[in-house]
């Protein structure tokens, strides 16, 4: 028998939050594994800049600027991707944030901001695309960028977590109800991997500290090692794999923190 493809060529994938960190990572390692990309973000020039890497290596990409807590822009940036590029084939929900709040001094703005961020809009996305997907009748396949928060308790604020493990149960529930369209839906989780959202995080030694006690791989993740897991549930490779949530946490979630 012939081994499955973990590439992705010939396939078109849209990724969100893609001007940097995680997301500006898959974006490249995505166009290496032979998809054209979309990208998508608010900041256009961040956008222009992962595109220009993207083509000075071969690849295809293009830019649709877009607020992902927008909900008619998401259905109208959709619809313009369609028109653009005529189907899709991979959607990865990457966009997100935090703001590090104790529970007793959060607030609504910061409730609503980080909900409709992280998980609102991880939702609208595939609402639009999954509907487009089956309109296909082709399959796909839609990916989200979880964390370790959602699954165990974490010093990362209340919200967050509650955002995230929404992502992982929204991932079972999506899959469950457009498997019979072929539409794979799984998300990654990762731990603390070196990012603009981190950085000052991980500056601070006692808290780093803290983060490799209980890391068995005694290191923090680069963004790099995210495309591979995030490239595998997204390709072929995954053909019957569905619902599922892979920890890329360096042992973390063995011990909790």
């Amino acid at each position: 028998m012939d081994l499955p493809s973990f590439g992705l060529e010939g396939k078109k994938a849209i990724i969100t939050g893609a001007g940097r960190g995680i997301g500006r990572a898959l974006a490249i390692g995505f166009s290496k594994a032979g998809a054209e990309v979309i990208l998508c973000s608010r900041t256009r020039s961040e956008l222009e800049h992962v595109r220009n890497e993207i083509e000075n290596n071969g690849g295809r990409a293009s830019i649709f600027t877009l607020d992902v807590t927008d909900t008619s822009a998401i259905q109208q940036t959709v619809h313009d991707i369609y028109e653009d590029h005529g189907s899709i084939d991979v959607l990865v929900n990457n966009a997100g944030m935090n703001i590090r709040s104790k529970a007793s001094d959060v607030t609504e703005d910061e409730w609503v901001k980080i909900m409709d961020t992280n998980v609102k809009s991880a939702f609208m996305m595939s609402q639009s695309v999954g509907a487009r997907m089956q309109e296909q009748n082709k399959g796909g396949s839609i990916l989200s960028v979880s964390s370790v928060a959602g699954h165990v308790a974490l010093k990362t604020g209340v919200v967050y977590a509650a955002s995230k493990a929404a992502m992982i149960q929204m991932t079972k529930v999506l899959a469950f109800e457009w498997g019979n369209s072929n539409i794979r839906v799984n998300s990654i989780g990762p731990w603390y991997f070196e990012t603009p959202l981190t950085k000052e995080l991980l500056e601070d030694e006692h808290y780093l500290s803290q983060i490799l006690a209980v890391t068995p791989l005694k290191r923090v993740g680069q963004v790099e090692e995210l495309v591979g897991p995030a490239l595998f549930l997204s390709s072929d490779a995954a053909s019957y794999v569905t619902g599922q949530t892979l920890f890329v946490d360096g042992g973390m979630t063995i011990n909790g923190f």
